[in-house]
């Protein structure tokens, strides 16, 4: 509560629900009876509230019914009023009373109520660009006297404009209470730059100390705008797609809300196809690399397109699967890629890879394996493809038989060497006797090669014979063998290609060492021929002379030898 004086006017500002307190603001006189509080009618008649006594020191109240049980009046003639209201806006007055004279000191009583803080309802569900459209109400209730509301955007006052901001104020009065409820509605043109923006609104209200304003939440719009591009989406990346797979295209308008409904137009087919936003093709060949659009459905102009490939990757190998040759054959053999980009060739053999593609001019057994041409596109995950082919290289048994004699001369070791596939079966005979021989020694069957060896001691002249056989063919071969008393010559054993490849190598570098000597006799016997035929015309009487000497020195030996 606060009070103002000025040009003879006493005001006392109470807050609503408050207690009143109006000092008498008259000086006591001596011979004081009695003092009085009296407030004004509209029409200026007196009603009387409040009365005490100097002399007897009572007080008493008048049956006023709006004032009952909320009066106060102390010993100085304050009067307190309890709960101020609004109908106590009066004009109060404070009456002391002597013998000869009456004094009166009038006091304005002014109540205010502070208003509900303002709220934001009837808000619009959404907004739309480039429409008029009512945002919404902003209320603030109970304020005494009334108030003020403004609107706010992102924290600027709107102020109204044609067209684009239109505010509607209106306010009541509670019948009884005596307060007032405003209302202030909003209609607003929105654009797309109102995206996120808060509006607010405040109310403006005068209390017992002045002017305040109270503000309201912020509120949030929804703001919807036509579709201004469109675009289109590929699941997966379009940069990694392979035949096989399933392509979704996804068609997207940057308006709000969001268009629901497209044309989808796919390679080679004028007529769009009406989906939602999506649009899927399932197991996709190469034949659906192309260029694929969509639109909106009620403006076909506004399109997007995107280019999508559709990888492939084929492989062919020729020949494939089990193929059976025989050694020495020549096998061509081509590896052959088509694909969408360029792609990567392996060829494994027996799981090891190769440094090239194989080649067989002539075939040998350790030619034989499981080839395996694999190929892939590195930008394209899971895009391989791999063909095997499984060599079988065939040969008839071949057998070669040798001996060496052990150092003691106890013992000799026979060693038949076959080759050939499938695996040949060696089986030893004694020729003669044809007992079979079954204790012997075979080595790893090994690029088509093995051998079988064993150890005897023969008491005389044998034959031993060796045969090999696979489904391909059976081949013999005898070798004599004489008894350990007898020296004989010693067969070398076979070399293996390893050893041969040293062997040739060193006969070639004996067979050029030999070359090159005979090339440098050669020479030195043309420069001696040249020599002696230029000194042979030019000795004939030396060579004649010496001749004589050498028949004179032989006569003499003999001669000699005679006597002897």
């Amino acid at each position: 509560m606060s009070s103002t004086q000025g040009l003879g006017w006493y005001t006392v500002n109470s807050a609503y629900g408050d207690t009143i307190i109006m000092p008498c603001r008259l000086d006591v006189p001596q011979n004081l009876m009695f003092g009085k509080w009296k407030y004004e009618k509209p029409d200026g008649s007196p009603v009387f509230i409040a009365f005490r006594s100097s002399t007897k020191k009572s007080v008493q109240y008048d049956d006023v019914p709006e004032y009952k049980d909320r009066l106060s009046l102390s010993e100085n003639y304050t009067l307190s009023i309890s709960n101020a209201r609004i109908s106590d806006e009066k004009r109060f007055v404070c009456m002391l009373v002597t013998e000869d004279n009456v004094f009166e000191a009038p006091t304005i009583v002014k109540v205010f109520k502070q208003p509900s803080k303002p709220e934001i309802v009837s808000k619009a569900l959404f907004l739309e660009t480039e429409q008029l459209k009512k945002l919404g109400d902003c209320i603030s209730e109970d304020s005494y006297p009334d108030g003020n509301i403004t609107w706010y955007r992102n924290g600027k006052v709107l102020h109204p404009l044609e067209g684009a901001v239109v505010i509607i104020f209106k306010k009541e009065m509670d019948p009884v209470t005596q307060l007032y409820t405003m209302t202030s509605t909003l209609e607003y043109k929105t654009s797309k730059a109102d995206i996120q923006m808060p509006f607010t609104c405040s109310v403006t209200y005068y209390g017992p100390t002045g002017q305040k304003t109270v503000y309201s939440d912020q509120a949030v719009f929804d703001i919807y705008y036509p579709t201004e591009q469109v675009t289109i989406q590929v699941l997966p990346p379009k940069n990694a797609i392979k035949e096989g797979d399933n392509i979704t295209l996804r068609c997207l308008g940057n308006g709000n809300p969001p268009p629901e409904e497209f044309l989808f137009y796919l390679p080679g087919q004028p007529e769009g196809i009406r989906s939602s936003n999506t649009y899927t093709l399932t197991d996709v060949r190469r034949n659906a690399t192309g260029d694929y659009k969509c639109s909106l459905i009620d403006k076909k102009s506004m399109i997007a397109s995107t280019t999508i490939t559709v990888h492939y990757l084929d492989l062919s190998l020729n020949p494939s699967g089990e193929v059976t040759r025989q050694i020495g054959d020549a096998l061509p053999v081509s590896c052959t890629i088509s694909a969408s980009r360029n792609a990567t060739v392996v060829w494994m053999k027996d799981n090891i890879r190769l440094r090239s593609s194989p080649t067989f001019s002539s075939l040998h057994y350790q030619d034989a394996g499981n080839y395996v041409c694999e190929t892939a596109l590195q930008e394209v995950e899971g895009l391989k493809k791999r063909e095997s082919l499984t060599l079988i290289v065939e040969g008839k048994p071949q057998i070669k038989m040798t001996k060496k004699t052990d150092p003691s001369g106890l013992s000799k070791t026979i060693i038949c060497h076959v080759e050939g596939f499938p695996k040949p079966a060696i089986q030893w005979t004694i020729t003669g006797s044809g007992s079979v021989i079954n204790q012997t020694e075979e080595s790893p069957y090994i690029n088509g090669r093995y051998y079988s060896k064993i150890i005897i001691s023969p008491e005389e002249n044998v034959t031993l014979t060796c045969t090999a056989e696979n489904q391909l063919e059976r081949t013999v071969n005898s070798l004599n063998v004489s008894a350990i008393s007898i020296p004989e010559h010693d067969e070398a054993d076979e070399i293996s290609d390893e050893n041969r490849e040293k062997v040739n190598d060193q006969a070639k570098l004996i067979v050029g060492i030999v070359v090159g000597l005979l090339l440098a006799a050669l020479v030195a016997g043309v420069v001696y021929w040249l020599y002696m035929k230029k000194s042979k015309t030019a000795s004939k009487h030396v060579n004649k002379d010496l001749g004589n000497m050498e028949e004179n020195k032989k006569l003499e030996e003999n001669n000699h030898k005679t006597e002897a």
